[in-house]
């Protein structure tokens, strides 16, 4: 979906949030958005390489079991 926006439709959306926000709003809510963005990739990595340790210790586990 987002990748058939391009330049005019991103221009748009920034006219609509100019619109709605004000000039002095928008840097908040900029900056608000990429802390979550960035919370949101730690979590998810927190998530994959918790996985991945729960994956080793179990390989682990049935190697000593078989031992």
């Amino acid at each position: 979906m987002l990748q058939n926006i391009g330049i005019p439709g991103l221009i748009l959306i920034l006219v609509i949030a100019l619109i709605i926000f004000g000039p002095s709003k928008l840097p908040e809510i900029g900056r608000a958005f990429g802390r979550t963005l960035t919370e949101f990739k730690s979590a998810t990595k927190g998530l994959v390489s918790g996985e991945e340790k729960e994956e080793a210790s179990k390989a682990e586990i049935s190697t000593a079991e078989k031992n």
